[in-house]
């Protein structure tokens, strides 16, 4: 027997808007269990204060009692009636997500991923929620993921793809929207509906099968935002319309069945998720045509705060900078080496200190010094740390009179600050008198190869290249006051010449990076105080969504896959490694780098450059920043015909030269685009490197670093670089 709701869960508002005229849009379950509970009221209250008790004995007789009837059951699919016994039979709640059975994989028992279910109540955080993510992946060795650091959060990534496991899912048949017409995922019979529940408003995406996976049993529905979602809201996500290769519907999962028809159970666990699932469903179904009788899957899932993704970070940075004040670190020039190479007078190379936040000795393997073991506590100091630099002057500052414009230099993947060594970056000290220095990205350096190899192996060490890399956002930070503040390089009698007159000029400082360099850059402008202006060559965010295109991962995947053999089981793990992943790459940072700054930092105008059909960085990575931080494109985005979006630079604004402000640049040295599916470009060459070496595109960097200026080299038309041989 069905047990209907307390009548004082239903009300008029849950039915009409708040003037009473129109019917609002919401689950077609929600109102029939309004409208069946009202009509079965027994609690002595009227259902109407139009229809009054009888007053005489007279009119009781006359007064036809009315019938009593059970309420008739929601018409439910054979599994899903068998569902409804064994909960009502009091099945014992689940630690897994329960709405997407299938796949038998580990990572099964966390599909569809991100989802509330994995949450609790806390209020103490800023969402109100806690992650709490069960140790259910294990590597081959049987060494379970431990997920302490991860609930930490207070909800998920703000990056995170929407994981899902559709059996027979005939992508191509059901119209999903792709990255090629993200438009279309707005439209209002979109197959697939994202609405942010907090703002209301639709959310753009795109969607892919997993090309990776070998095994049709393990290949999951990837869902991907076009934009990082604002932090701390909640979303509803809805799928309908999804067909099989014959073009019969898929089938609906039994659970999810449930709340959709509003079958009422007797279990208190399944009945805890109601409210959340009627929210949800009216969510997506008044976002579009149609009703949630057409939604085959629906969930929600809370975006975490960004006190959780950054707070940390910022706590350090703070505490750091409040003990140096307004001067420079203490440092050591370690060697002076003149005409060290081609354009280059003098190279100088040293250690500063930065303070320690780090166990041991801050170290690869090292993760936050916390205070305490409680959720909430922060990195504690845990002495200091010695951070290398490096500095190169041009013989055309040398040479000339003007002091030089100091730029501070991002290193690529797992390299090294010797990169301003590299001919481009040469070439642009000496075209235009500029003095880069730079440091290590602690976390993500040459030191931190066989860390990161490890991890590979067993991502429950995850945290220690994630605290590393925030380290290493600190000594970045450091370096910035080492180049401009008194005591510092602008003292140095290796930055003077003879005369005692200055070669660089303090007074202001601005970033340029490439590639890795890009991708941390987004995070050092978002959280430097002293930058001014950043070039963020070749960049991208999210590495969930970078990995599986990028050649680069070739080597550190087959380490990965024999450790986590199943292909499910990793595209989850880098669904959920982006929840650490954020607090030390720029996708967590994004949404404060040209607007919405971090207290006491400035908000900052940056250029980014993008090779067309990068085999290591994808396009479309920067082009979720580009829209995540509202700044516009070159028109035309690429020679004519090669560009495979419908709508080339879908979403954002056009470029009207000259400008003052921010940017995106496609630039095509004429490569083979992208594949259409998850995977690395292979065909031909590599045009990863081409943009920097361009000369138009270091000219173009100069006027916008150092006149404030953005001016088109490109004379009205797509933006083309040589190739780099």
């Amino acid at each position: 027997m069905r047990v209907p709701r307390p009548v004082a869960e239903c009300h008029l508002s849950d039915v009409f808007d708040t003037e009473g005229e129109t019917m609002k849009r919401i689950s077609a379950g929600l109102v029939g269990v309004c409208l069946l509970v009202a009509a079965c009221s027994d609690d002595g209250g009227s259902t109407s204060d139009t229809t009054a008790a009888p007053t005489t004995a007279a009119a009781a007789e006359t007064t036809a009692a009315p019938e009593t009837t059970e309420p008739a059951a929601p018409e439910l699919s054979i599994e899903a009636q068998a569902r409804l016994d064994e909960l009502n039979g009091g099945a014992a709640r689940p630690e897994c997500e329960f709405l997407n059975d299938g796949l038998a994989a580990d990572s099964g028992c966390l599909v569809p991923y991100p989802s509330d279910w994995f949450t609790v109540a806390d209020s103490a955080t800023a969402t109100g929620k806690r992650v709490a993510l069960p140790d259910v992946l294990s590597n081959a060795d049987g060494i379970t993921m431990d997920m302490t650091e991860w609930n930490r959060n207070d909800g998920f990534s703000p990056n995170s793809p929407m994981l899902v496991y559709l059996a027979g899912l005939d992508a191509e048949a059901s119209a999903l929207p792709m990255w090629t017409d993200i438009g279309a995922s707005l439209a209002d019979d979109s197959p697939i509906v994202l609405v942010d529940m907090t703002s209301g408003d639709r959310i753009a995406l795109w969607a892919e099968m997993d090309a990776h996976a070998v095994d049709e049993a393990d290949r999951l529905l990837t869902i991907r935002p076009a934009i990082s979602l604002p932090e701390g809201h909640t979303f509803a996500i809805g799928l309908r319309g999804l067909v099989d290769a014959d073009g019969g519907a898929l089938p609906v999962d039994p659970d999810f069945e449930l709340y959709r028809a509003g079958a009422v159970t007797t279990s208190d666990w399944f009945e805890s998720r109601r409210a959340d699932m009627d929210a949800t469903l009216a969510a997506v179904t008044d976002a579009g045509d149609g009703n949630a009788a057409d939604f085959q899957m629906a969930w929600s899932f809370t975006v975490a705060s960004a006190d959780s993704i950054a707070g940390r970070m910022l706590h350090i940075r703070d505490d750091a900078l409040t003990q140096l004040g307004d001067s420079a670190p203490a440092y050591t020039v370690t060697a002076v080496t003149p005409n060290s190479s081609d354009n280059i007078a003098l190279q100088v190379e040293g250690t500063f200190t930065v303070p320690n936040y780090l166990t041991g000795d801050g170290g690869p393997g090292n993760a936050f010094n916390y205070a305490s073991d409680a959720v909430d506590s922060l990195p504690e100091q845990n002495g200091t740390v010695e951070a290398g630099f490096v500095c190169n002057i041009s013989v055309a500052t040398m040479e000339g009179t003007e002091p030089a414009h100091l730029v501070q230099y991002g290193h690529g993947l797992l390299g090294s600050n010797d990169e301003i060594n590299a001919g481009n970056v040469r070439a642009m000290s000496n075209e235009h008198n500029v003095v880069h220095c730079a440091t290590k990205w602690a976390g993500m350096s040459e030191d931190d190869i066989g860390n990161a190899a490890a991890t590979l192996g067993n991502f429950s060490t995850f945290d220690t290249m994630a605290d590393r890399m925030q380290q290493g956002f600190l000594n970045q930070i450091i370096l910035g006051r080492l180049m401009t503040r008194p005591g510092g390089l602008g003292d140095d009698p290796n930055f003077q010449r003879p005369d005692g007159t200055p070669l660089i000029d303090t007074s202001h400082l601005d970033y340029d990076g490439n590639s890795q360099g890009g991708i941390m850059g987004m995070a050092l402008a978002a959280l430097s105080p002293d930058i001014e202006r950043a070039v963020l060559g070749v960049p991208g965010m999210n590495y969930s969504l970078l990995l599986p295109r990028s050649v680069d991962f070739d080597t550190y995947e087959a380490i990965m896959q024999p450790a986590y053999p199943n292909d499910a089981d990793r595209t989850v793990i880098f669904a959920i490694v982006q929840m650490l992943w954020d607090r030390g790459e720029g996708a967590g940072y994004v949404q404060h780098v040209t607007s919405d700054p971090y207290p006491g930092t400035p908000a900052k105008t940056v250029l980014l450059d993008v090779a067309y059909g990068d085999h290591q960085v994808t396009e479309l990575s920067a082009l979720v920043a580009a829209r995540t931080m509202g700044i516009p494109i070159h028109r035309p985005v690429a020679i004519d015909g090669r560009w495979d979006e419908k709508e080339p630079g879908w979403g954002l604004d056009s470029v009207t030269y000259p400008s003052d402000g921010s940017a995106i640049i496609v630039w095509d040295s004429g490569m083979a685009p992208i594949p259409l599916e998850n995977v690395p470009p292979r065909e031909g060459d590599d045009s990863h490197e081409d943009p920097r070496a361009d000369p138009d595109v270091r000219t173009q960097k100069a006027a916008f670093l150092f006149d404030d200026t953005l001016i088109d080299v490109c004379d009205g038309a797509a933006c083309e670089a040589d190739h780099r041989d």
